[in-house]
């Protein structure tokens, strides 16, 4: 036996149907309210019903589906008070990010904020709004990992999660991408300069891009959200 252990991940039949339903959610490809058949998920992946299970409850546990004994489980509906509630918990951990990356923003650091502005800078020139996502969730993370906070991105993504789905109803991306650009930079300029207050105006400017597209979402999309007293 070698010296030395590879350790692979090893997934399961409950990841697998994980992964597909949470792609399905994510992409509204499964709209709020859709219902889903434990019995024809099992058959679409040749396994038994009690993967599918563990799978449900994994979604459920993220708000994702509604589990109802003796009744069907369906995609859950968006409740504007669960996504006030993660916009709240994002905004609080934003703002200590944003203070503390000011307080520790060194030459190393300032060079990576100028090569993840580089790159933001080139696809938002292409509008290719796909590329910037993925752009922007490493610009969020490296801001963590400049206030020696990388476990705070953990709790970023998950209420970021929250809103996105949301958003995928939203027909402005396109047109919002120059400026969540500008506030990328903003914010990278804030920290440099070891600005906390103005890295934080920066921050909270950059999160309220979004209420106006989820007051016209849920304006317009009423079915897709949970009655208030649901």
């Amino acid at each position: 036996m070698p010296n030395s252990m590879v350790i692979t991940e090893r997934r399961t039949s409950v990841d697998d149907v994980f992964d597909y339903l949470h792609e399905q959610i994510a992409t509204l490809e499964l709209k709020p309210g859709d219902r889903i058949s434990e019995a024809e998920i099992a058959a679409h992946f040749g396994v038994s019903r009690q993967p599918v299970r563990d799978a449900f409850s994994r979604l459920a546990n993220l708000d994702l589906l509604l589990i109802r004994p003796q009744r069907a489980t369906e995609v859950r509906r968006f409740s504007m008070r669960n996504i006030e509630k993660a916009r709240f918990i994002r905004a609080a951990i934003e703002r200590e990010v944003l203070r503390r990356a000011a307080a520790y923003c060194d030459e190393e650091a300032e060079s990576l904020l100028w090569e993840s502005l580089t790159a933001q800078d080139v696809v938002t020139h292409r509008g290719d709004y796909d590329a910037f996502g993925t752009l922007d969730y490493d610009f969020h993370k490296l801001l963590c990992h400049i206030a020696r906070a990388d476990y705070a991105f953990d709790v970023i993504v998950e209420n970021k999660a929250k809103v996105d789905r949301m958003c995928m109803l939203g027909h402005d991306k396109e047109q919002r991408l120059p400026d969540l650009v500008a506030d990328h930079h903003a914010i990278a300029n804030a920290v440099i300069a070891h600005d906390p207050q103005a890295a934080i105006e920066a921050g909270m400017i950059h999160l309220g891009r979004l209420d106006e597209t989820i007051s016209r979402i849920e304006a317009t999309n009423a079915s897709y959200f949970e009655k208030p007293d649901t």
